[in-house]
């Protein structure tokens, strides 16, 4: 069966064309040829120069997600399979594969597909049509490589129930993909124990993104008093306590979020020393300004205060606010960790947001480190969505 052929406007296609995966709807000039949406079709230039092949889906503005650049390349179980092993190489010689993320959709080259590995469970979730299609099949594919080297796969657990599902046209959905089993999966990160509740948890259950990043600021904890922000269920602060930490206050305006990280506390035996507070962290801050409160550091680990280009002008605002009244509650000499999960605040942005910061609290920063996600959330070059956390590590000074 020959495949549908998708040719671009004269001009466009400059993402595509710069090592990027996606054709946009306004990039196309035709589509010839007969296709359901989820087909793989083949891309080429207005010239007929072929740009490779991948999905198509005309419900979405991302219209094509590549697959690969080859055009004579057949998108069967061997070519699954290639891209698989390629990601789970990838993960063991780059990072702790107790729990990971084994598959990250465009930058492994499987685009719309997400699959974190938590302890002896997989959870999946997808987000583009095309892929969905191939879903079951890949985590076939990962359970048998995983076996290869000795790893049982007790249960699979679909978590694609994220909005921008509804941009493919699909529905929300989750569940069980094959029998049930407990969804509290305990795991272990930098010596740190956690229940992970995979069906109910944000996103996937856990943020594996930040495990490197969690384990940068032990070294700052030991004996110092900390406030973690936005903990969710208590990542930050469960470090700070093993790593040390005389007192360490967790805070969140979930209390779902706060009970779970209490939990965590206590599995751990930090909880006479690590407590968690539901609170909204922007109208503790100033209170806590104001009682005279000083730590010798403060986590800011928000959620993504952005997610379009739209609303980055209120992001700004958000990010700078909490970090000027963080830099105030810091000791002097003290440190600040500080982060933005949005792809939509670039480096440049949140970079100058926390100088504008330092300027309205006269705080000098001193940059102990910069850094970015875990290397098995890789960032693609050329594919700008793969890059977007961003993780400073400050020494807050008094400006005099």
């Amino acid at each position: 069966m020959s495949l549908a052929v998708v040719t671009l406007k004269k001009g466009e296609g400059r993402l595509l064309k710069s090592g990027g995966m996606w054709v946009f709807d306004n990039e196309i000039a035709s589509v010839m040829g007969s296709f359901l949406n989820g087909d793989v079709v083949l891309v080429r230039d207005f010239d007929g120069y072929p740009m490779g092949k991948g999905f198509i889906n005309t419900n979405s503005k991302i219209t094509v997600r590549l697959l690969t650049r080859d055009e004579n390349q057949k998108i069967d179980e061997k070519f699954l399979e290639m891209r698989v092993r390629d990601a789970w190489e990838y993960r063991k010689k780059v990072t702790d594969i107790s729990s990971c993320r084994l598959i990250f959709g465009e930058a492994d080259f499987l685009p719309g597909l997400v699959v974190d590995k938590f302890a002896d469970v997989l959870v999946v979730q997808s987000l583009a049509l095309g892929i969905d299609r191939f879903k079951l099949q890949i985590l076939e594919l990962l359970r048998n490589i995983l076996a290869e080297d000795g790893i049982k796969i007790r249960g699979v657990y679909e978590r694609s129930d994220a909005k921008v599902r509804r941009q493919e046209g699909m529905e929300l959905y989750k569940g069980f993909i094959g029998e049930e089993f407990s969804t509290l999966v305990e795991i272990e990160e930098n010596g740190v124990k956690y229940q992970v509740d995979v069906r109910d948890g944000q996103k996937t259950g856990f943020f594996l993104d930040q495990k490197y990043n969690r384990l940068a600021i032990q070294k700052l904890c030991k004996n110092a008093r900390v406030l973690d922000c936005f903990t969710h269920t208590g990542s930050f602060a469960l470090n700070a306590g093993i790593a040390g930490a005389s007192e360490v206050t967790g805070v969140d305006a979930s209390q779902l979020a706060v009970d779970q990280a209490a939990a965590n506390a206590k599995l751990n035996g930090l909880d006479d020393r690590v407590k968690f507070i539901c609170e909204d962290v922007f109208e503790l801050l100033p209170e806590l300004e104001e009682r005279g409160e000083k730590y010798d550091v403060v986590i800011l680990d928000p959620p993504a205060f952005t997610k379009s280009r739209n609303s980055v002008k209120n992001a700004v605002k958000g990010y700078r606010e909490i970090n000027l009244r963080a830099m105030r509650l810091v000791k002097d000499g003290g440190f600040l960790a500080t982060c933005s999960c949005s792809h939509f605040m670039t480096y440049e942005l949140f970079t100058k947001t926390i100088g504008q910061a330092a300027r309205s609290a006269h705080k000098r920063l001193r940059q102990v480190e910069y850094r970015t996600q875990s290397p098995d959330h890789p960032i693609l070059w050329s594919s700008d969505e793969s890059y977007y956390l961003k993780f400073y590590i400050f020494q807050v000074c008094s400006d005099k």
